[in-house]
């Protein structure tokens, strides 16, 4: 015997998962530390960061590394130290990952830094402010998202019962097909209401970029390097990563190569675990980012929520959601979207092409 009563375990099933999509919407979005936008007086690395993920991050760092005479990178991809001062916690971290031996290859090294607290903490404190969106949370959205549709598939399946288990004796109650209906209209309506946002860079950090993109080359205001050809060339590794700076831009063809390949192996590596070969070997490149520990695994503009590229330099993006597309851009009035990477919620770029790889 079927009663209408029964729908009253579909009903509460989607209402209960809305209400969990919408708080973890509300999550996604969340400012913990709004300060405004910093305009053109951003941090070298928190502009890295931005334009181009953890991965952005490393390669500025290390260029500014070698500009100042600390390592010295070959073409065989080792990275040697020669100094060990380190500018900032970032660069602390990338002498810690070289570690006692004073040398390591260019792969692993790359990997470790990327994973590192101090490069996590540069995209913690672009999410705070409102530029990126947390990663971690972007995607428990997602999720959260997702289990409405298994609340409307339980709906549907209360319906099927119901029709087969409906008496066919005179005066008994039929089945109230409309109740599905309406469950089903509220539960569409929920999905288009709780979709998080597709990429990491918010409206804030899309704005932020915008106003770093003058038409001039943008250089760091304060730290090492405020002038100069320095300031320039670390400008432009930040924003548009080291295939828009050309080895000629970059004074040095060998490093160049290095760590464009280095990138490349990590890329590599990350799509082949994406694609079901389980995380990569520890041979030259080390554990893929997507597959550790790390928060900002997915460079700035990573619209797919996946691990995405850890913010590898291959592109020339640098700024805003045109990104997410995997298009390169350097006009911060070319780019209108969300995601894309956080390049950055994370670009978000996010989605392994575009800004962040």
């Amino acid at each position: 015997m079927w009663h209408n009563a029964f729908y009253l375990v579909p009903g509460l099933l989607l209402a209960a998962t809305v209400l969990y999509a919408q708080q973890a919407k509300r999550a996604a979005q969340r400012v913990s530390d709004p300060k405004g936008l910093p305009g053109r007086g951003i941090a070298l690395l928190e502009a890295a960061f931005l334009s181009g993920g953890p991965g952005r991050v490393f390669d500025t760092a290390l260029v500014r590394m070698h500009r100042r005479g600390h390592v010295v990178v070959s073409r065989s991809r080792l990275v040697t130290l020669t100094a060990g001062e380190p500018l900032d916690e970032v660069d602390g971290a990338i002498v810690d990952a070289i570690g006692p031996s004073r040398s390591r290859d260019l792969d692993s090294l790359r990997v470790a830094v990327m994973r590192a607290p101090a490069v996590q903490a540069v995209g913690d404190a672009l999410a705070a402010r409102g530029l990126l969106r947390n990663p971690e949370r972007l995607r428990r959205a997602r999720t959260a998202n997702r289990t409405i549709w298994l609340a409307l598939a339980v709906t549907l399946a209360f319906a099927g019962a119901a029709l087969l288990l409906a008496s066919d004796e005179p005066g008994s109650d039929g089945p109230s097909l409309w109740i599905p209906l309406v469950l089903l209209v509220l539960g569409l309506v929920s999905l288009l209401a709780t979709r998080p946002p597709k990429g990491r860079v918010t409206p804030a950090g899309r704005r932020q970029l915008g106003l770093m993109d003058t038409g001039k080359p943008w250089q760091p205001h304060h730290g090492a390097f405020v002038s100069g050809a320095d300031a320039v060339l670390l400008g432009a590794v930040a924003m548009g990563g080291l295939a828009l700076v050309g080895a000629d831009g970059l004074g040095d063809a060998e490093l160049h190569e290095a760590m464009l390949a280095a990138a490349a192996t990590d890329q590599s590596a990350r799509a082949f675990a994406a694609a079901g070969g389980g995380p990569s070997s520890s041979g030259s490149s080390g554990s893929s980012c997507a597959t550790g520990p790390a928060t900002w695994c997915g460079s700035s503009s990573d619209s797919s929520g996946s691990s995405g590229s850890c913010g590898s330099s291959g592109s020339g993006c640098g700024s805003s959601s045109s990104c997410s597309s995997g298009s390169s851009c350097s006009s911060g009035s070319s780019c209108g979207s969300s995601s894309g990477s956080s390049c950055g919620g994370g670009s978000s770029c996010g989605g392994g092409g575009g800004c962040g790889s």
